[in-house]
């Protein structure tokens, strides 16, 4: 198959510092691709010269003549003169004016004809109705609020939202689940399953690289290594890929002692083939030994040991702004225990840890603290970190130690593991990427020790391996550990308990990790549906037959979309049947065999597309009837 974008041998150097070494990677139809690699590996900038908005020094990327690509950066922009709905179907521009062309020519005219199949082709009818569904699953603000007015997470929804909504050939998505809740994660992990098109994302959220990408790539000291299948895949290959290096790096060091020991000896052959081997030797050592990645060191102080009571909130409610966020909330944290809280944003989840550590009166119920109970926020905004403060300065507070128990640590040998760097020790705060302040910021509260630690959206911008080695300390750590988490998959792998902000006031707790929660949840929304269902049919069983309701009528836009489904149909019924006379074939795996994986996915797509299409005519006709 061929690739719609390839790029080959990308280099982008900064002064000294390599950030792409001959880079390469190619991206094929429908391709689900996640890319890994430490915080300022390079990710971003690979991506920005993929879209086109940034050039290598060398390097070429070449691109399918027709192909649309959708871009959600990291550091997004979005039209302040437009409000939010403006800007989501801004990103549908091309769509909207093949619409608009279409709808200004008259019906016989030949390029109506061409206009409609490409809009078809693009399920352009059915674009307000794909907005409306991304601005609901996505928690969008509403349509008419002017970009000024919106939190910085509530920017990025907008964005992503704009990103996704014109179906593109390639989607580009840098980061797309940050500050994003669970559910509006887990509705973009689905919409990327079934997505027709190629998608290549920079993600931390290991349950998204593991449930819908068939590739990983990953970026390491410039250079691009492409691994087949998801995440687990991926560590299982990469773990093969550094054995054999550390066995190839055993053969280069024993090679390099004999021809020292050759070289000491005072070798008496022949002057050329002497030469040659010098040179063969000097050629070895060049080679240098395979690049290591190097984790952080996480160090969190032995706690001081709690009382009796570390922290005990009975009967709990806070309201704020004449809403009440939550009610009747009774629980006791005891030592050993870690809890998870999760759930939509602007459920009151920060207000609920401002309440435990102090710092906002419940307007209902008591909260209970320790006297032993010594608490070590860290906090979502980051706001603790001072920009003017170099990196020593912000965690040293003008000593040159770190107290541990009854030991003292330098305060450079500590920051160092933590991966900053001599120069980045003297480094100003704001030069920090995101990563490395989140490092900082972790590195400075983590010293103050504390045996009730509450950290609030922690995952926020650090890379896979730091990550890991974040959940496997806070698992160690022998006091309260308290998170609030969007990451499922750090949540499955750090908490005894969830506590989850469900709406209406609402916390549920459950004990174990969050797929069990998942598990118990939908079984009791299960069971409300059942019963909900029942109690309707029942109630339409006893009420009167309405009289006088005038029933309303499609849209011209509804009635254009209708007009459509009928022929969309065909179409993916047509694809069904390629696809389906391809693994008819004798020859399907001496021609196809390698595709096998892409073909049932796009056969499995075509299929749920079809049953979208009926649901849809059945909505439409209902609404015509």
């Amino acid at each position: 198959m061929a690739a719609i974008l390839a790029a080959t041998d990308i280099d982008v150097r900064i002064n000294e510092r390599v950030i792409l070494d001959h880079a390469s990677l190619a991206l094929e139809e429908r391709d689900r691709v996640g890319m890994v690699g430490r915080n300022g590996s390079g990710k971003s900038t690979l991506l920005k010269i993929l879209t086109g908005l940034s050039a290598p020094d060398s390097g070429e990327v070449t691109k399918r003549r027709d192909l649309t690509i959708g871009y959600l950066p990291q550091q997004f922009s979005l039209d302040p003169s437009l409000n939010v709905a403006e800007n989501i179907r801004s990103g549908a521009r091309h769509v909207l004016d093949l619409i608009a062309q279409f709808e200004s020519l008259p019906p016989e005219s030949k390029r109506h004809a061409e206009l409609e199949t490409r809009i078809l082709a693009l399920d352009g009818w059915g674009l307000d109705h794909r907005i409306d569904t991304a601005i609901a699953h996505l928690n969008c603000p509403p349509g008419e609020r002017r970009i000024e007015t919106l939190s910085g997470g509530e920017q990025r929804r907008v964005a992503l939202c704009r990103a996704i909504i014109s179906r593109p050939d390639l989607l580009i998505l840098d980061e797309p689940t940050n500050h994003l809740d669970t559910e509006s994660i887990e509705w973009v992990g689905d919409f990327l399953e079934n997505y027709p098109g190629a998608f290549l994302m920079v993600t931390h959220d290991r349950y998204f690289l593991d449930s819908i990408t068939n590739c990983i790539i990953e970026l390491a000291y410039g250079k691009t290594y492409s691994y087949t299948g998801n995440y687990t895949d991926y560590l299982t290959a990469k773990a093969e890929r550094e054995a054999a290096a550390e066995v190839t790096e055993h053969k280069r060091q024993m090679f390099l002692k004999r021809e020292l020991a050759w070289v000491r000896r005072g070798p008496s052959a022949r002057r050329t083939k002497s030469k040659i081997r010098f040179d063969r030797f000097y050629e070895v050592e060049a080679q240098g030994p395979p690049e290591i990645d190097k984790d952080i060191d996480m160090v969190i102080p032995p706690p001081p040991p709690l009382g009796n009571r570390t922290v005990e909130l009975a009967e709990v409610g806070m309201e704020l702004g004449g809403r009440r966020l939550f009610s009747d909330l009774s629980i006791n944290f005891e030592n050993g225990q870690r809890f998870g809280i999760t759930g939509r944003n602007g459920l009151g989840k920060t207000t609920l840890l401002k309440i435990i550590l102090g710092q906002v009166q419940p307007t209902e119920g008591t909260v209970k603290t320790g006297q032993l109970t010594r608490f070590n926020y860290v906090d979502q905004g980051r706001l603790q970190l001072n920009d003017e403060n170099t990196v020593m300065d912000e965690v040293g507070d003008g000593t040159e130690f770190v107290i541990f128990g009854e030991q003292k640590l330098s305060l450079r040998a500590y920051l160092k593991r933590f991966l900053f760097t001599d120069e980045r020790i003297t480094t100003q705060v704001k030069y920090l990427s995101g990563g490395e302040r989140s490092r900082l910021l972790l590195a400075r509260i983590l010293k103050n020790g504390g045996n009730f630690l509450i950290l609030d959206e922690p995952t926020n911008d650090l890379d896979l391996a730091t990550l890991r080695v974040v959940e496997e300390a806070l698992v160690a750590f022998p006091g309260v550990v308290l998170v609030v988490s969007h990451d499922r998959y750090f949540l499955n792998r750090v908490c005894t308990g969830i506590l989850a902000f469900e709406g209406d006031g609402r916390i549920v707790y459950s004990p174990g990790d969050y797929d069990y929660y998942r598990e118990k949840r939908d079984q009791r929304l299960a069971a409300l549906a059942a019963n909900k269902s029942a109690s309707e049919s029942e109630r339409k069983k006893d009420a009167p037959k309405s009289q006088g309701n005038r029933p309303r009528k499609l849209s011209f836009k509804e009635t254009r979309e209708l007009e459509a489904i009928e022929p969309a149909i065909h179409i993916a019924e047509a694809n069904i049947a390629r696809i389906e006379a391809l693994f008819a074939g004798p020859d399907f795996h001496r021609k196809h065999g390698q595709n096998i994986d892409t073909l049932t996915s796009e056969l499995a797509a075509e299929k749920e597309r079809i049953a979208a299409l009926f649901a849809r005519w059945e909505e439409l006709e209902s609404i015509k009837t």
